[in-house]
């Protein structure tokens, strides 16, 4: 049974492992958020994109796990909020894809907060 903490450890850390060096390595995260009228969207979002991939990276590894959860909440409430503001949105379609990406970062963030607290489990670099 031990093994499942580390395997759910490793499914929760590559979704932000593989997107914060998406947005790091691409310019279109920076001209989105751009769009949405975020100030300093040249520095905010390679900013986002390492408080991620370094909490991901703590979970994975399990060091330090509880920081890593922790980072990875600061880094999706905002992105939450503002990047899938649904409320604000009239387009039906458009409206319901947003509720639907607010809704999967509020399970994440839940997930996250779970790992802050808990920590990382079994088969960590570290047991906090």
């Amino acid at each position: 049974m031990k093994f499942v903490v580390l395997i759910g450890r490793i499914l929760f850390s590559l979704l932000f492992i593989f997107a914060s060096f998406a947005n790091l390595l691409s310019g279109k995260a920076n001209g989105y958020a751009a769009a949405v009228g975020l100030p300093l969207p040249n520095v905010l979002v390679p900013l986002a994109g390492v408080v991620a991939l370094v909490g991901a990276l703590m979970i994975l590894t399990g060091f330090k796990a509880k920081i890593g959860g922790w980072l990875i909440v600061i880094f999706l409430v905002p992105v939450t909020l503002v990047f899938h503001n649904f409320w604000s949105i009239s387009d039906p379609q458009q409206k319901q894809e947003q509720i639907l990406h607010f809704v999967t970062n509020v399970s994440l963030i839940g997930a996250a907060l779970m790992i802050a607290y808990f920590g990382s489990g079994p088969l960590s670099v570290s047991k906090k």
